[in-house]
């Protein structure tokens, strides 16, 4: 008989801000012996491990020393519907999108090949260590079926919608604005807030959106405020100019999204490379939140994310893997390709600041900081459990180090799925290779 109460053992490193760097000390919480008690699916308390452990001498202990103990890492931008396009030989954004994602999405159309994606869509996340998400699903509502029902099987905090679309797609990809608002509404109505789903009400972008279907989707935030809105901004040079041509009255790209009331402090920006001093005002302004996805950036051959200029005016940025245009389905490439494109431009990302941006970072973005991305006591208990020494050419450096930033930016550089040596979602083990 499984133990009411299970407590995990080992390095513990948790979060309480955004640390600049490792003196900034009131930001994290670093345990060399530390623990996690669960009970329900939620944390109960964490600590030093005698202290933790005194509370609960019944529990069952699970020993994981020496490795180390975080929240479960979230992923802010992600396609479900692409995950057999991912390492697809590339082009720029527009081409890569009708080459090989929209043939691709169409098949989503079938019940039973969307479930059968999903069963492995979640495999590959939790097999990286991640345990929340924020995806966009194809067109067809059996996607975002398939989608909210898998993640509710594994007792997931997962966000989606399946996207909008009533132009510049394939016939097979199409709704109307009538039918978009009405598939989105059903599937508000069936997911959010049922279980851990949460809905997004996802207009895909400008380009394949008319303005008819963007007042509508404006009218689904309007109606569900709680709700996410998730869609893309200036990613790519040709598809900026493409978008003015199809709306010359906006000021800009972001124009667009504000004219129709899409945004919100519950709203995902996927990309927001080139923005002008207008759409970082509004950004500022409206709280909507910019999404990095260095990974996908450098595929395609988008640009640089400005960090540090859009921080530097409050905005909160999230950062995400993007599958498929991105390259890998785990948090620490994506953290490592971030950092290479800070520094290009004088930037700097610290690796404690990096491991806070994709556990609280994420769940600050999306608002959920008291639910995710903690260990904190009454926090949803979702963990993942990292060896540095997972692979050898990381043992080799992990012999040199000597201090936990050191580690951490091992992880980062050198780590991908090999390093997870196991992920808990709401306390159950979910890693079985």
């Amino acid at each position: 008989m499984t133990a009411s109460k299970t407590l995990l053992r080992g390095r513990i490193l948790d979060f309480r801000a955004e640390p600049q760097d490792a003196d900034d000390t009131d930001a994290y919480r670093y345990v060399e012996d530390g623990a996690i008690l669960i009970a329900n699916g939620m944390i109960k308390a964490s600590g030093d491990f005698a202290t933790v452990a005194a509370q609960a001498p019944d529990a069952q202990v699970i020993d994981h020393r020496p490795h180390l103990l975080m929240a479960g890492f979230i992923d802010t931008h992600i396609h479900f519907p692409q995950v057999q396009v991912i390492a697809s030989w590339g082009s720029q954004l527009l081409d890569w999108l009708n080459n090989y994602t929209f043939p691709e999405e169409t098949r989503f159309a079938d019940p039973g090949h969307s479930a059968a994606m999903a069963a492995r869509f979640y495999d590959l996340l939790l097999s990286h260590g991640t345990t929340s998400a924020v995806a966009f699903c194809s067109v067809h509502p059996t996607s975002a079926e398939a989608y909210f029902g898998e993640a509710a099987r594994r007792n997931m905090r997962m966000i989606g919608g399946k996207v909008m679309m009533d132009r510049n797609a394939p016939d097979g990809l199409l709704d109307t604005p009538q039918t978009g608002y009405d598939e989105s509404k059903a599937l508000i109505e069936r997911w959010h807030g049922k279980g851990r789903g949460l809905y997004a009400i996802t207009p895909r972008f400008a380009i394949t959106s008319t303005p008819e279907q963007l007042d509508m989707a404006g009218a689904l935030v309007a109606e569900h405020p709680d709700c996410f809105v998730q869609t893309h901004l200036s990613e790519n040079h040709d598809e900026i100019a493409f978008t003015r041509s199809l709306y010359p009255d906006a000021p800009d790209y972001l124009g667009i999204y504000e004219r129709y009331g899409l945004l919100t402090a519950r709203a995902l920006l996927g990309h927001s490379i080139h923005l002008t001093p207008r759409e970082i005002d509004v950004l500022a302004e409206t709280g909507a939140k910019p999404v990095f996805c260095p990974t996908s950036n450098l595929f395609l051959g988008s640009g640089l994310f400005d960090d540090a200029g859009l921080r530097g005016r409050g905005i909160t940025n999230a950062i995400a893997t993007d599958v498929g245009a991105g390259t890998s389905y785990s948090m620490l490439p994506t953290l490592r390709e971030g950092y290479k494109i800070l520094q290009l431009q004088n930037q700097k990302l610290h690796p404690l600041r990096a491991f806070h941006w994709i556990t609280r970072g994420n769940a600050v973005a999306l608002g959920l900081q008291n639910q995710i991305g903690t260990l904190a006591e009454g926090t949803e208990a979702d963990v993942v459990v990292l060896n540095a020494n997972a692979t050898p050419a990381m043992a080799l450096r992990m012999e040199r180090a000597e201090t936990l930033s050191e580690e951490l930016f091992i992880l980062q550089t050198l780590g991908d799925d090999r390093a997870i040596a196991q992920t808990y979602v709401a306390g159950q083990a979910m890693k079985t290779s």
